[in-house]
């Protein structure tokens, strides 16, 4: 069975990314054999569609489940039309989230989980750490050539739609996704930090 899981990076020991539509890399699995595929995501700064582009192209690849975070509405409405299992709330590495997904751990997703816009600073969310996230990533992580921010930078969308109220669960597992994220963020510019102490040694 192929599935294909929303990464942070190009293999299997790379963290589950909890954005769908602008998640950094999409990694292709059989699940039989582990055997897998990274795709560096093309949507990840576009201004709009991100969520649409990126279910179309998991469409097109043939895949029976998506394994994400989160998903939004155009996003959601896209796999679900193709046939697609969507599975959200996954955290972990890639490898975790499909041996997850082979022991039947997870269940399909019956609806979004966040709403327009998530991970553009617009929308759901905007001020649970979206901020954050974003000044950390797009700011620092820009310069280090990685862009990791939640917000990719961008600042607020200009007339995003309300966010819808979440319920708590919900939330919680926002709130989950976006501490995840800042802490891999964390971790990565800790990394730069020595990397750079160590030349200049």
């Amino acid at each position: 069975m192929k599935v294909v899981v929303s990464s942070t990076g190009p293999d299997l020991s790379a963290q589950v990314d909890p954005r769908f539509g602008r998640c950094q890399y999409l990694v292709y699995v059989d699940t039989e054999t582990l055997q897998f595929e990274a795709v560096e995501n093309t949507n990840i700064a576009a201004g709009g569609g991100a969520g649409i582009s990126t279910a179309q192209a998991v469409a097109n690849k043939g895949v029976q489940a998506v394994l994400t975070g989160n998903c939004g509405p155009n996003a959601y409405q896209v796999l679900a039309s193709a046939g697609i299992q969507v599975i959200t709330g996954v955290t972990g590495t890639v490898r975790d989230a499909v041996e997850g997904f082979k022991a039947g751990r997870f269940q399909s997703t019956s609806e979004p989980t966040v709403g327009p816009h998530f991970g553009t600073g617009g929308g759901m969310g905007a001020g649970m750490g979206l901020g954050l996230g974003r000044g950390m990533g797009g700011g620092m992580g820009r310069g280090m050539g990685r862009g990791m921010g939640m917000g990719m930078g961008r600042g607020m969308i200009p007339m995003a739609p309300p966010p819808q109220p979440m319920s708590p669960t919900e939330e919680l597992q926002t709130l989950k996704a976006q501490a995840e994220m800042m802490a891999q963020q964390l971790s990565e510019i800790q990394r730069r930090i020595e990397e750079l102490e160590k030349k200049g040694e």
